[in-house]
């Protein structure tokens, strides 16, 4: 799908629309603060003889329980399947019916969904197998953490889940500059994750509050790349890390590259030499991810000496390079399994 058509694509509900509905209630930007704060956070701000219900103009009080109600059921829980006492993967329905994907992860992370489908089209990912069928407005981004926290702390947040944030990239930082002010999510423990879309550097430099990154790199290999993630911006690698190189200095934080490994497509000693290549002196962690199987593709994991290998031969080459597990393997729950397997139940 062109990049233009995706930019046409309507959200969901956006936070900007949130905050004129409340303007024109009379809000003041404290009033606005009390409340964002209280609904992304959890607080609850309509208890009996709570002081922040009396803080609120009389138009707002008056109109709480709807607002509320409508905050609530921009994202509800349609199932959760434990992984471990640390790992969940949450299936959510939207107001209008459409699900995505949260993940709990472990030390209070979540990793949340962008979009409902995506059009990057990777050939190893469940998530775009049905294309992009529309943009999660900012606000429903935000409710999936909002329902998270209902369920247990989260300290950082992660923009990882089902979706290309880069195509919905106003939304994605809408979220970011509230979850990391009101929302109180360090902003190094804001994660945008990405295929590599140019958009994405030229204006994470602009916002005040900005997250961490994560690139989706998968391959050395040019060719192989195109292969890999069909619909992606065809930017020449070299240059890729360049320009995440640019801003892991000015953020000081490093560029997470991700790498689903593949068994013999791109776990080579080739692509050992060229990663170590790629990223010497680079401030980078290379957080290797072992294939999640899915059904209808033929794609395996190597096996574990064979990925332990991979990590060990970098980080004795002083490239930081780990291991991270996709959630959801023990539930056949990678990135889009949940939701797929609902739609075709349906």
């Amino acid at each position: 799908m062109p990049l233009h058509a995706i930019d046409l694509i309507s959200p969901g509900m956006r936070l900007s629309h949130l905050r004129q509905r409340l303007s024109g209630l009379g809000c003041k930007p404290c009033h606005e603060d009390r409340l964002l704060r209280g609904w992304s956070q959890t607080c609850s701000y309509d208890k009996k003889h709570s002081p922040a219900k009396t803080f609120f103009p009389l138009a707002l009080r008056n109109e709480l329980p709807a607002i509320e109600a409508e905050l609530h059921g921009l994202a509800r829980l349609h199932g959760e399947y434990p992984a471990d006492k640390d790992v969940a993967r949450l299936l959510v329905e939207l107001a209008d019916g459409q699900m995505v994907e949260s993940v709990l992860l472990p030390r209070g992370g979540l990793c949340v969904s962008t979009q409902v489908g995506c059009a990057v089209g990777c050939v190893f990912c469940m998530s775009g197998r049905a294309g992009l069928l529309r943009q999660l407005g900012s606000a429903e981004i935000v409710a999936q953490v909002a329902l998270a926290r209902r369920r247990r702390a989260v300290s950082k947040v992660v923009f990882m889940g089902m979706g290309e944030p880069a195509h919905n990239l106003d939304n994605v930082l809408e979220a970011i500059q509230l979850l990391g002010t009101q929302g109180n999510i360090g902003h190094k423990n804001l994660v945008l994750s990405t295929v590599g879309d140019l958009r994405v550097f030229e204006r994470l430099s602009q916002d005040k509050i900005k997250p961490a990154l994560a690139i989706s790199l998968h391959t050395t290999d040019a060719a192989l790349r195109a292969k890999l993630l069909p619909r992606a911006p065809q930017i020449a690698i070299e240059e890729l890390v360049e320009r995440a190189e640019v801003y892991a200095r000015a953020t000081s934080y490093p560029v997470q590259y991700q790498w689903t490994l593949l068994e013999g497509v791109n776990d080579s000693d080739a692509e050992l030499e060229r990663i170590a290549q790629l990223l010497a002196g680079k401030y980078a962690v290379m957080n290797f991810i072992p294939f999640n199987a899915v059904d209808g593709l033929d794609y395996r994991r190597p096996s574990a000496e064979r990925i332990a290998l991979m990590a060990n031969t970098l980080n004795r080459q002083g490239i930081y390079a780990r291991v991270r597990d996709s959630a959801g393997q023990e539930i056949e729950g990678a990135c889009g399994q949940l939701r797929a397997r609902m739609v075709k139940a349906e």
